[in-house]
């Protein structure tokens, strides 16, 4: 049953389809089910991506992953392996992986307003030879998660361009955006001062 908040909701594919319409021939023959050189290449230029994973209940976590650019390590045309880095231990992307295998990915490259998006099944590594091809100072990273790829396609730059992401000019003055640290605080009730520590010693000395 809908949330009372919202009296007039959609039911079905065909009120759906009603409303929105339907995907062009250029949108329905995209999607490949690999990756080819074209996506090697936007994997091999994107520092950043996003990684959506559920648990068996399906309660859903979209978590970000960051690196220099090259940093997703691509075994072939079907796998491709994400190194986990340092974070703050609350594994939920991974938790979810141990009981849904079901991942969605987007790669996103600074400058470009489309992005990469790559569907499949996820699983965790600790091979210590897959590892080792991704160290950072000399650090290997404790695990990683392998994706068997099935969908891959480019996603159009709408998002991008009605946001003006990449606009420099429309973006807020650094001194009106929120603090993380107050938020923080806010909802661990730990000092502010305290929590603005933590994370300038987390941000400088546990980035690997």
């Amino acid at each position: 049953m809908a949330h009372q908040r919202f009296r007039q909701t959609i039911d079905s594919e065909e009120e759906l389809r009603e409303i929105v319409g339907f995907p062009s021939k250029l949108v329905k023959n995209k999607v490949i089910s690999h990756l080819d050189s074209h996506c090697k290449e936007f994997i091999a230029k994107s520092p950043f991506l996003l990684i959506s994973t559920a648990d068996e209940e399906g309660f859903c976590d979209v978590s970000p992953r960051g690196d220099k650019p090259g940093f997703v390590y691509i075994l072939d045309d079907k796998h491709l392996i994400i190194p986990e880095r340092p974070g703050n231990r609350r594994i939920d992307s991974m938790r979810n992986i141990l009981s849904n295998a079901r991942i969605g990915l987007i790669f996103i490259i600074p400058g470009m307003e489309e992005t990469l998006r790559v569907n499949g099944k996820a699983t965790l590594v600790k091979d210590e030879d897959l590892l080792d091809k991704m160290k950072v100072n000399e650090r290997q990273p404790l695990l990683a998660i392998g994706v068997e790829v099935e969908e891959c396609f480019i996603h159009c730059a709408k998002a991008f361009k009605r946001s003006g992401l990449w606009d420099a000019d429309s973006w807020p003055e650094k001194e009106t955006l929120p603090s993380a640290a107050k938020i923080l605080s806010a909802h661990s009730k730990i000092p502010n001062e305290d929590v603005a520590d933590l994370l300038e010693e987390s941000y400088t000395k546990r980035l690997y």
